[in-house]
């Protein structure tokens, strides 16, 4: 880690990080441009959005299915999000 003349607190610097990856849009996270689409219609724009949505509310979305979800997820995880749980 770099020297600096203030010294850095890590936790303050993870959790800079942390706020840095909710506020990226979900274009920024690698989804395809209709996934990205389908959300944005949904008035869902950051990753920080999309961690308030349920699994049933992604699914109710016109067009978006387990095929979606899954990409979703698979990207969310990329960024170390975890996964939710699946319902049993």
């Amino acid at each position: 880690m770099p020297r600096t003349r203030i010294p850095l607190n890590q936790a303050e610097l993870t959790n800079e990080g942390m706020k840095e990856r909710l506020s990226m849009s979900t274009a920024e996270i690698g989804l395809a441009v209709r996934t990205t689409n389908c959300l944005e219609d949904r008035g869902i724009f950051t990753v920080d959005d999309l961690l308030n949505c349920k699994r049933e509310d992604l699914l109710s979305i016109s067009n978006f299915g387990e095929k979606t979800l899954e990409e979703v997820y698979d990207a969310l995880e990329r960024f170390g999000f975890k996964r939710p749980s699946r319902p049993r």
